[in-house]
């Protein structure tokens, strides 16, 4: 391939910088300031009791379920059907499991809820309590499913409420009802239930304190994770610019630049040097950067999402472009990052800025109308909510976004775990991305506040009413080559949302589904056990094909995906060539210090 030199942008359109992202909410006159900023701190307060759910939305949400079901008899008397049915199962497995105790259940939990995994559940008595518990959980699935005249969202938020009722009184989470429990404390005496008290001691401590968690011995971040080696070439306010040490003789000429999400420390995609995927790249022969940001305090809740475009991903850009110049980038963002690399890759795109050799979204959404059970969480009056506590604080806390993200899987994550470590008294085994999920970090206020209205909750993206400088962009007008990354089980950006990307882009687009969740997935190191991937390809002018017609005509293959990124990659590069320095100390990019840098412990 011939080589190929990026463009400078055009000056832009003679015209005041200005942009449409929803500003910062209005300030009430000043006579009317302190009734205000009363209500505000009343919501805050409230805000930390319920971990950031606005209870005018969990009120709104059973009203609304009640009150269509409350004019619906038939629908009530097919749900007293439903309830009888279940109840004479129920009894009829009662009557079959005393006589023999390998009778076929007829309720079944979800496949990702393993609190009945332990055998002692298939005799009785606990079988029956675990039944029970089903039957009524069935029930109520039922029961929430959409009314006549109900609108979707609002059904979706009564069934996940509803899920999070009962799941508080699972027999599991009872030391009296699950007989792993029981087994364990007959044959330790009652050891684990001390042992449990110390660990339920330690955690409440350490919620109440907020304390970092040291590491783990063969954890240590940038000795046994982040540790692919490298030079900080730029620091600002928001964002480390990390360049990696080349490891191969020659390198493909386009470097690439990594951008992961702000909601998280960047090296998920750096973790032990067997499945970090900075370091696979490496490995293959391409120059990569990494923006490892900042994690922001209360100092910082001004930053909007326009600072993260610009000061973030347009100021790495500049910084790539000047250590490795005249030649594009293939830029690569992984969820919320993925999204910002597409609104910088569409505002370029309009401005005639070519410094881009293509575009990689990794679990990453450009349209939330299908954006899973995060949205449930997500209405107006949720939203003003959440303004009200950032407001307060400055920032959207690490334990409020960790509760709602565990919350959506709230079986495994929440009280599969709390079983295990406070009545069972298991220690929680260190793993990397164990290591990784404990290292979180903050949101500014202003930023989030913006990415929630404009993105989640008004879907302006993809809607035609996201503007940047004053003027709409559309990610229509991306022509450098798209690489979109779903993932099978992905809670937090469904593989359905991610295929859109096909939907509101005309490019050359490559887009493979990967099993796995939005982590684990990603992840995908040669080797790995139990993988395979989908991969399909859409030329420019090809008509849109939707995501199940798509999945059932496309061939499932065997292995990890990071094999087949890299071969596109390199379908896309040029000849390799001498390794660049690492910065670029006469433009103004000296070395700072050896990465993994000195954001990443940030806490």
């Amino acid at each position: 391939m011939s080589k190929t030199k990026a463009k400078s942008p055009k000056s832009p359109a003679a015209e005041p910088a200005r942009s449409q992202l929803p500003a910062k909410r209005p300030e009430p006159p000043l006579r009317d300031r302190p009734y205000r900023d009363l209500d505000r701190s009343l919501h805050a307060a409230l805000a930390r009791l319920t971990g950031g759910l606005s209870p005018h939305a969990i009120a709104e949400a059973w009203a609304d379920w009640a009150l269509h079901l409350s004019r619906a008899p038939g629908r009530q008397m097919e749900l007293a059907e439903h309830a009888g049915r279940n109840a004479f199962e129920l009894m009829s497995y009662a009557a079959r499991a005393t006589a023999d105790a390998t009778a076929e259940k007829p309720f079944k939990p979800r496949k990702y809820d393993h609190r009945f995994s332990h055998e002692d559940w298939n005799t009785l008595p606990f079988a029956f309590w675990q039944q029970g518990f089903l039957a009524v959980q069935d029930w109520w699935e039922e029961a929430t499913q959409r009314l006549s005249g109900q609108r979707q969202d609002e059904a979706d938020r009564t069934s996940f409420l509803a899920r999070q009722a009962l799941d508080t009184v699972s027999p599991s989470n009872f030391p009296w009802l699950n007989p792993e429990i029981l087994a364990a404390t007959l044959e330790a005496r009652g050891k684990n239930l001390a042992d449990g008290a110390v660990h339920f001691l330690q955690d409440a401590v350490q919620t109440a304190t907020q304390a970092h968690k040291p590491a783990p011995e063969g954890y240590v971040i940038g000795k046994d994770l982040a540790c692919t080696p490298g030079k900080v070439v730029y620091r600002n306010d928001i964002f480390e610019l990390i360049q990696y040490a080349p490891q191969t003789d020659k390198v493909h000429p386009e470097p690439v630049l990594i951008i992961p999400a702000w909601i998280m420390k960047y090296y998920i995609l750096d973790l032990s040097p067997h499945n970090s995927f900075i370091k696979y790249l490496v490995d293959q022969g391409f120059t990569v950067f990494a923006i490892s940001w900042c994690n922001p305090t209360s100092d910082q809740a001004d930053l909007s999402l326009e600072d993260y475009r610009k000061r973030g991903v347009m100021q790495a850009i500049d910084a790539v472009s000047a250590i490795v110049p005249e030649r594009k980038i293939h830029a690569n963002g992984y969820c919320l990052g993925g999204t910002m690399l597409a609104i910088a890759a569409a505002t370029m795109a309009r401005d005639g800025d070519d410094r881009l050799a293509s575009v990689t979204l990794m679990a990453a959404q450009v349209d939330f109308t299908q954006a899973g059970e995060l949205l449930l969480f997500l209405d107006e009056s949720q939203v003003a909510f959440l303004e009200d506590m950032m407001w307060a604080q400055g920032y959207l806390d690490r334990p409020q976004m960790a509760r709602t993200f565990a919350a959506i899987r709230a079986e495994d994550l929440i009280y599969s775990r709390a079983v295990n470590r406070y009545f069972l008294g298991k220690e929680d085994l260190p793993t990397d991305i164990g290591v990784w999920n404990g290292d979180t970090t903050r949101m500014p206020a202003r930023m989030h506040a913006e990415y929630l209205r404009s993105l989640f909750l008004e879907n302006r993206l993809t809607g035609g009413r996201f503007a940047v400088d004053g003027r709409v962009i559309a990610l229509k007008d991306i022509s450098a080559p798209m690489f979109v990354i779903g993932t099978e089980t992905d809670h937090i950006a469904p593989w359905k949302s991610v295929y859109k990307a096909r939907l509101f882009t005309e490019c050359d687009l490559t887009f493979l589904l990967t099993k796995g969740g939005h982590n684990g997935g990603i992840l995908s190191e040669p080797g790995h056990p139990r993988r395979h991937y989908r991969i399909g390809h859409r030329a420019p002018g090809d008509l849109y094909t939707g995501p199940d017609i798509w999945f059932e005509a496309t061939q499932a293959q065997d292995g990890a995906w990071w094999p087949e990124y890299a071969h596109w990659l390199v379908s896309h590069s040029g000849s390799k060539v001498t390794p660049p320095s690492l910065g670029a100390p006469n433009s103004g990019y000296s070395p700072l210090e050896d990465a993994p840098g000195s954001y990443i412990h940030q806490t």
